[in-house]
């Protein structure tokens, strides 16, 4: 070995010696997501364990005996004997008409209407924010508002009915299908405005070029519609879809405020039912029991639509 060859491989061997070695994060990333792991364990992790725990017991908080009875409370929803059955079955069987009444409306016209927003004309900033508008109130406001404006004797939907020539003697919240229509009428022109807005954001991240390239192509507005619209609109869809399936199927105030339930029962929904059972008649247990089933329920749906809207090959 010559001595040049051998000073080359002396100073590389010094150069690796004294250049610091690559460490990893270490425990930075740790840290950033330490406030969200601590706020998602004290609100929702812990909540719904406990939550578990409880209806496995007969649960009565104001009784200091709380004792153990497995899946009982469970069983007792299969069961066409127990006293719970039919009430909580309605219950879920309203929830249903309510989600499957909604969902479609909650889909499709917010996305005709971001379309329609997504276009430049005149005024369109002040109806974007009309459209929006509705949503910021809370469901108190809008319960309580849609309670007067539609009741049969004192409403004033009933009164401009009258003066126009129509109908004024319209049940809206105390009979079938009234006060279904109301109820969907009521949830759709409340929060289409948001569905309207997460539609807009995706519209405008589809590149301009898309469209361009088929009209050059021939493509018609329907076409584009199904070809470039659609695809580019995909994860949007799935958060639309099942975050207004998630809302629909846990509708509590319009019911509770609008209608109370009535006629009957028959538009007392499945939260409706599950919170006086919890908080009205004490059976925490039971009530625990039954947002199990129908969180599960929920997750079922939610996975049938992750794999209806997956990208296929």
């Amino acid at each position: 070995m010559t001595t040049q060859t051998v000073t080359e491989t002396t100073a590389a061997s010094a150069e690796t010696t004294a250049s610091p070695r690559r460490r990893g994060p270490g425990l930075t990333p740790y840290l950033f997501l330490l406030p969200y792991v601590a706020i998602f364990t004290t609100f929702t992790l812990v909540p719904a364990l406990y939550g578990l725990w409880i209806s496995l017991h007969d649960w009565d908080y104001l009784l200091p005996g709380k004792p153990f009875v497995g899946l009982d409370n469970y069983g007792a929803l299969l069961d066409s004997a127990s006293p719970v059955f039919d009430f909580f079955w309605n219950s879920m069987e309203a929830t249903g008409i309510f989600t499957v009444a909604s969902v479609p409306l909650l889909v499709v016209v917010p996305l005709g209407l971001a379309m329609l927003l997504n276009r430049a004309f005149p005024g369109r900033t002040l109806f974007r924010a009309v459209y929006f508008a509705p949503y910021v109130l809370g469901v108190a406001v809008i319960g309580l508002l849609w309670r007067f404006l539609l009741d049969p004797n004192l409403g004033m939907v009933n009164a401009v009915l009258g003066a126009v020539g129509l109908p004024a003697d319209t049940p809206w919240i105390t009979a079938l299908p009234w006060a279904w229509i109301s109820l969907v009428g009521v949830t759709v022109w409340w929060t289409l405005g948001f569905n309207a807005v997460i539609y807009l954001a995706g519209l405008q991240d589809i590149p301009a070029e898309l469209y361009d390239a088929a009209r050059v192509d021939g493509a018609g507005r329907w076409a584009e519609f199904r070809n470039v619209t659609l695809p580019g609109l995909r994860p949007v869809l799935v958060f639309v879809v099942i975050n207004t399936i998630l809302a629909s199927a846990n509708m509590f105030g319009q019911s509770y405020l609008i209608t109370q339930g009535a006629p009957g029962v028959e538009t007392r929904t499945a939260i409706m039912y599950i919170a006086d059972e919890g908080l009205r008649a004490y059976n925490m247990g039971s009530a625990a029991a039954m947002s199990y089933v129908l969180t599960l329920g929920l997750l079922l749906i939610s996975v049938i639509v992750f794999r209806l809207f997956r990208e296929k090959d």
